[in-house]
This record gives C-alpha cells, structure tokens and sequence, in this order.
C-alpha cells in the first residue's frame, strides 16, 4: 500500500513536472487561435454583411439582367477617395451649373456629383430593339423627388410601386424611374420595369457574369461586353480611323466576352482590358498583333524626323504609357484571354488638354481669286508669246 501510495505520488509529481509547460503552451496556442479565428470572422462578416460595400456592390449587380450585352459599373464612393479624381477635374473642370441644373438640385435636394454612390446599367441587344436599365445607389430625399416626378404628370402603377414617366428618351423611347428602397432607383426604356428587374431572378445565367465580376472585385469603374453583332459593330465603329486594320477586327470578332476596367493608383488610371474566347490561335494573333502595334508605335516616335516636328512634352507623354504597357496571353483551361495594361499618366492628362486648347480651327473660308486671275494672265501670256 505504501509502495503503490508512493508510487502514486511520483507518477503524480511527474505528470505535474511535464505538463505544466504543456498546459501554458496549449494556452499560448489556443489564444493565438482564438485570435486569428477572431480577426477571420470579423473579416468575413464585414465583407458579406448586408451593409458592407461589396455585398452591396454585389446585390446591385446581381440586379442586371441576365440576357444584357453589355454592363457598365460605376463606384463613385471609391472613386472620390482617389487622388486621380482631384487631377482628372483639374484636367477637365465642371462646367458651370446652369440654371435648370441648379434648379433641379434645388428642387430635389440631389447633386449627383455629391449624392452619387454607385450606379450599373445594363444594355441588352433583343434582335432590332435595344433595352437600357440603369440602376443607381445613392442618398435621395425621396419625398421631395417623387413630389418633382409628379409635376410631369400622374405615376403610373405597374406591381405594388409607382412608376414615375421621365421627360426623356432612349434610343427613342421613353424613360420611367421606380424606387426599389428609399437608397435606390432603377431607370429603364423598357415598357414593363417589373419584368425587366424580374428577369435578373434567373440564377442560371448570372455564372458566366459573375465569374467576371469576381476577376474586378474592388475595380471602380468597369464594363464588361458579351460579343453579339451589334456589339461587335459598335466597337469597329468606335475604332480611330488610324487603328482600323480589317486584321484586327476579325480577331476582335473572335472575342466573346470583353472587359475594360480602371483603378485608380495615386494620381494614375492603371485601365485593364481583357478579351476571352474558347481560340487558342486566335488569343495567340491577337496578343502579337497588340505587341506590333506597341513596337511600331515606339519606333516611330524615336524617329528622329519625327522627334523634330513633335512636341517633346506631348512624345514624352505618349512614350510614358507606351512604356507602361504590358500584354500577356492568359490560359483559364477551356477559356484563352489576351490581357492589355496601360497608365493613364498625370502628363498624359496635362498633353491632351494642351492640345485640345491649342487646336487649331479649320479654316473654311474660300481662297482669293487674286491667285486665279494672276493665274489666268500668266497662262495668256504664255499662250501670246507662243
């Protein structure tokens, strides 16, 4: 009894012995757990809470319609933060307020420059109609607003809410303003706001957006082109006559999703454009095409006749984003996309706006007949002394 007492102590004074820096490591490591679990959650409920900035981002375009060609995306909130906004109005400054602006301000208690905050709108391409809905977060003083939409006439009702018929048009035909919440509104041409918003509950067709929603998360100002022929026209259209190559716009037409992005980094526009398609050879032209371009583009402003007659601020300029750019092919598995980066540059800004000031205007009136009539004598003349 007393061995196996004895015993018991010992074993018990060894286990004691071991397991007290045990015990305070496993605190050490259950606090430091703890913690990181702690600082993980929080994370993670301030990122998908429903007020949180992308939850936010995210419901509004989950509100789009899911057959759109086109979707252009708009966070002003994190644009007003950049230094780049501050240099962008310097280059451009606001033009005046008139006076039916500032009326309407007046009227509604809205500024969208200040009240603002995000704003998707959506264009959708249906045979020879083109649909738009623009929906818009922002602070709205919604009584004073709807009592300013009633003075153009009595709302409509389409559903449980009133639809509010605008003064204005697209692609020839009239505009209408529902509010969804007293912090957002929703615009449309469509005759029928209800079914246009109900078309977005289609979960099925928001994979293929979202997958590029998800690639410009935290992105300001985006839009995102799925290929159709009328898309594909607009962007030939829309092409400078100097960059139109019919090389270039076959390969564009091969593209089926196109992404055009802009984010702000100190006082630059970093902009991102991505084209995807399922064509491996395609992607492959396409990437050395845009890296000839860039080399060409390069030698030529190296010129040293061309280097003469230019400005040398305004080479300098168009040298900066040259040299910025970068142009990489990207493989996702099935999909093959050609990823263009460029800076948009403080001096770029400060060159375009120089020269739009110093262009000269086109002189349209008729040249003397002086010249003429000179010209007629001389060639008498001429003719006498044959």
């Amino acid at each position: 009894m007393l061995f196996r007492a004895s015993g018991k102590m010992e074993e018990a004074g060894f286990c004691a012995h071991f397991q007290m820096p045990l015990t305070k490591r496993k605190k050490i490591a259950l606090a430091v757990a703890f913690a990181f679990l702690l600082v993980a959650a929080f994370l993670l409920a301030r990122r998908f809470s429903p007020n949180s900035d992308a939850s936010r981002r995210q419901q509004l375009l989950q509100l789009i319609p899911t057959e759109s060609s086109a979707v252009i995306f708009l966070d002003l909130d994190q644009f007003r933060n950049s230094p780049f906004l501050a240099k962008l109005y310097s280059w451009a400054p606001l033009a005046g307020e008139d006076a039916e602006y500032a009326q309407f301000v007046r009227d509604t208690g809205f500024s969208y420059e200040r009240d603002l905050k995000k704003l998707v709108v959506a264009i959708s391409n249906n045979g020879t109609t083109t649909n738009l809905l623009a929906i818009a977060d922002g602070k709205f003083d919604r009584k004073k607003i709807e009592t300013f939409l009633n003075h153009g006439g009595q709302p409509g009702q389409q559903g449980r809410r009133k639809v509010f018929h605008l003064n204005a048009t697209s692609h020839d035909k009239p505009l209408s303003l529902r509010f969804l919440s007293d912090e957002r509104i929703a615009i449309t041409d469509s005759e029928n706001l209800p079914a246009a918003l109900a078309s977005a509950t289609v979960e099925s067709g928001h994979g293929e957006w979202n997958a590029h929603y998800e690639r410009l998360a935290g992105t300001p100002l985006f839009a995102v082109f799925r290929q159709d022929p009328s898309m594909q026209n607009a962007f030939n259209s829309a092409t400078p006559g100097a960059l139109r190559s019919p090389q270039l716009s076959a390969l564009l037409n091969q593209l089926q999703w196109i992404s055009i992005a802009g984010k702000p980094e100190a006082d630059q526009l970093r902009v991102v454009a991505e084209g995807e398609c399922l064509s491996e050879p395609a992607t492959s032209q396409l990437r050395d095409f845009l890296q000839g371009i860039v080399m060409l583009a390069q030698n030529g402003l190296n010129d040293p006749k061309l280097r003469k007659q230019m400005n040398p601020d305004e080479r300098e300029a168009y040298l900066e984003i040259l040299k910025s750019a970068e142009i990489q092919k990207i493989d996702r598995g099935e999909w093959k996309s050609v990823r263009v980066v460029l800076a948009v540059t403080p001096r770029f800004l400060d060159m375009a706006r120089t020269s739009a000031i110093v262009a000269p205007a086109t002189d349209t009136s008729s040249p003397p007949e002086t010249p003429k009539k000179n010209a007629a004598s001389s060639k008498a003349k001429a003719q006498r002394k044959k």
